[in-house]
């Protein structure tokens, strides 16, 4: 199991996560279709190159999202989340476009203990995802509830 107890994590603390992917046209296109997406910026290229500034088609945000926080996974929550909380704050600076590569960092930005749960707390990441060129391409910050090692359970 890859992930981090919430225990184990600290406020701070930073993930260079070594998963990178190169987004297709295929990704970009079945992501739009099976979520009834019908955005022109998505699907159409001609409309793309002339009718706006990005002169070809942008890949979805929703699946950039997507592939942001699924990369986190296997290094911060992979075995040792309870639920994803929620999603704020989320921002796309730049568009990712067919060709691009994701690169994501993760941070820890709070700890907190679950008042409900003494098995587990919440954790706030703020998640970033880079394109090639190193620029910002899109950031959230994600709760999840987190939990706590079998060691720190028996503790308690």
């Amino acid at each position: 199991m890859p992930g981090v107890y919430f225990d184990h994590m600290k406020v701070g603390q930073k993930f260079d996560h070594p998963i990178r992917r190169t987004i297709t046209e295929t990704d970009n296109v079945w992501f739009t279709a099976i979520t009834h997406n019908p955005a022109l910026l998505h699907l159409d290229e001609e409309y793309c190159r002339t009718e706006t500034e990005f002169g070809q088609r942008i890949v979805n945000s929703c699946f950039t999202l997507g592939l942001m926080v699924g990369i986190s996974v296997n290094d911060t929550t992979h075995g040792t989340t309870v639920a994803n909380l929620g999603w704020d704050e989320v921002r796309f600076p730049k568009p990712l476009f067919h060709g691009d590569t994701l690169r994501v960092e993760s941070e820890v930005l709070e700890l907190r203990e679950s008042k409900s749960r003494p098995n587990a707390g919440i954790v706030v990441f703020l998640h970033r995802g880079f394109n090639q060129k190193g620029e910002l391409v899109a950031h959230c910050r994600r709760s999840a509830l987190q939990l706590k090692s079998p060691a720190a359970v028996g503790q308690a």
